[in-house]
């Protein structure tokens, strides 16, 4: 079985994503997250072959989650809506409370 074999196929025989589009149920998880907690700041990850467009979701704390967003377009109207700011992530990085906060729970890294 070869490496391209995994993909899943259209109709017409050409390769999609490895991975699933963004739901309802994705935005639906960011904006909990938000709400519920301050201080929060989106990072956009671009679309690549494996994965759709995604938004890492950071609170003050360096608490994190990261979901399907669809498209750029979509994560900066939630962002927008929720008045969170949004950086590239490519261009930016990571802040380093989020890293401290994988320190402190390594627990969450082994799901």
């Amino acid at each position: 079985m070869g490496w391209f074999s995994r993909r899943s196929r259209t109709v017409e025989g050409i390769p999609t994503k490895l991975d699933r589009e963004g739901t309802r149920d994705d935005l639906a998880a960011l904006e909990a997250f938000v709400t519920s907690r301050h201080g929060v700041e989106f990072y956009l990850e671009p679309e690549t072959a494996a994965t759709d467009t995604t938004v890492m979701a950071i609170a003050h704390d360096g608490e994190w989650i990261r979901r399907r967003t669809g498209s750029p377009r979509a994560a900066a109207k939630l962002a927008h809506r929720h008045a969170v700011p949004l950086y590239e992530a490519a261009k930016t990085g990571y802040p380093e409370r989020m890293r401290a906060w994988n320190r402190a729970h390594p627990e969450r890294r082994m799901r």
